[in-house]
């Protein structure tokens, strides 16, 4: 009964949510008020070394959590995650569908920044394929055992064909360690409700296989 016990508040304590100050989730200097928001993408081939909190290392038990501000004048987020297979015993916001690309224990950071001038994602990875041009978006729905349950890209005004200047397009290559980062800025916030994942393809552009996918409660202005 105790080893009962222990293994439910292990899995309780798996998502963590707290409420901090834009610092919290973002080094100074960061966020949509300095730099380019002409739209589109700009993808490194390094995290620069740069790791994700303890518990996205698997430190404390910890598989993913989140630090999020929002008031009537921005959103700041910050999420972390360990990449697991679908219906795994201990579940995760981070799924991989492919664990050749994004092994089980891969881990991602994404992070949004958004004022009333504009919005900026960032998104980092580890522990993924290394030397692999990896396709990437912000997607509609949260992450589901079914790839495509992540719904369509997420898009600021309805088109039926997909462009990075409508969207929020994250591709990366990874490095020899398998690390790698990207970020989108864009002049438009978005729609609250209407971004709610990152998934990740085994191609770089528009469309791909689906071969992971990471649950992100974006924060947004308006009506869906």
């Amino acid at each position: 009964m105790a080893a009962a016990a222990g293994a439910l508040a292990g899995a309780a304590a798996l998502v963590t949510l707290a409420v901090g100050a834009v610092g919290a989730a973002y080094g100074a200097g960061d966020g949509p008020g300095g730099g380019d928001r002409s739209g589109g993408a700009a993808a490194g081939a390094s995290s620069g070394g740069v790791l994700p909190p303890a518990g996205a290392r698997g430190d404390g038990g910890l598989l993913s959590g989140l630090t999020r501000r929002s008031d009537g004048e921005g959103v700041a987020l910050r999420a972390y995650g360990r990449f697991a297979p679908p219906g795994s015993f201990v579940p995760s916001t981070a799924l991989t569908y492919d664990r050749m690309l994004v092994p089980a224990g891969a881990w991602i950071v994404v992070e949004q920044s958004t004022e009333r001038s504009g919005t900026v994602v960032r998104a980092r990875v580890g522990g993924v394929k290394a030397g692999y041009a990896f396709g990437a978006h912000v997607h509609t729905a949260p992450c589901d055992a079914d790839p495509a349950g992540a719904g369509p890209h997420y898009q600021h005004r309805p088109a039926p064909g997909a462009e990075p200047a409508n969207e929020l397009w994250l591709d990366f290559t990874t490095d020899a360690a398998g690390e790698g980062n990207a970020e989108t800025r864009h002049d438009w916030r978005l729609r609250r409700g209407g971004a709610q994942s990152v998934v990740l393809h085994a191609e770089q552009g528009g469309a791909g296989t689906r071969v992971a996918c990471f649950t992100v409660p974006f924060g947004g202005y308006g009506t869906p």
